[in-house]
């Protein structure tokens, strides 16, 4: 199941030692919508191994602001704390795979 990712769990989720995937998207956003089943799914997919979440813009601009989002979608990947990689735009469930498959390792 997809987390809620608002200003005040972000930095929570960021200390849990999971590797950690946040979409920041909007509901005005096009290509917002065509990720979020992506995301969805890949959450029930790695459910117990990462934290999938999604981040609302909109509802959320200190978060945003924190990691610098300029354009959604924009889906970032952070391991131990740290962000490891981004992908700006939309793409496909494969590319989203191998960018959390390489944070277990």
């Amino acid at each position: 199941m997809e987390l809620e990712i608002t200003n005040s769990n972000y930095e929570q989720l960021l200390s849990e030692g999971k590797p950690l995937v946040i979409d920041f998207w909007a509901p005005w956003c096009g290509p917002c919508r065509m990720v979020a089943p992506i995301i969805k799914e890949l959450a029930d997919e790695y459910e117990g191994k990462v934290l999938i979440g999604k981040c609302n813009v909109d509802d959320n601009d200190d978060a945003a602001a924190k990691f610098g989002i300029r354009n959604i979608p924009t889906v970032l990947f952070f391991k131990d704390g740290k962000l490891v990689d981004k992908q700006v735009g939309s793409t496909s469930k494969s590319a989203y795979i191998e960018k959390i498959d390489s944070l277990l390792k």
